[in-house]
């Protein structure tokens, strides 16, 4: 899944049960952490981990793949939210997705 993907997903309504469900994460966790592939690309795939496999660690491994800390869900479920307020419900999905990853890697 990319971010875009991701993007689309929760803005159309999608919950955070189903989606921890169809990722085989644990919704009780802490936190879940939204990593993408290193290098870091727009359109590169992302990840999911709960913290108590990372550790809070901004780079993880995972099965020879490594990845970056983008942020949280809890960050990016704000982020949908304030996205569907008046201010902002007419911005399409990609220019959420395209303002998220700025915000990941200047780490704003």
């Amino acid at each position: 899944m990319k971010l875009l993907e991701l993007v689309n997903y929760f803005r159309n309504g999608g919950s955070y049960k189903e989606f921890c469900q169809t990722q085989s994460l644990d919704q009780e966790s802490e936190v879940v952490e939204i990593y993408m592939k290193q290098p870091l690309e727009m359109d590169n795939e992302l990840a999911f981990f709960e913290i108590e496999k990372t550790e809070g660690n901004f780079e993880f491994s995972n099965n020879g793949m490594k990845y970056s800390n983008l942020f949280d869900f809890y960050y990016f479920l704000d982020a949908i939210e304030e996205s569907k307020n008046d201010d902002n419900k007419s911005l399409p999905n990609d220019e959420i997705a395209k303002r998220l990853y700025n915000y990941a890697i200047t780490d704003a």
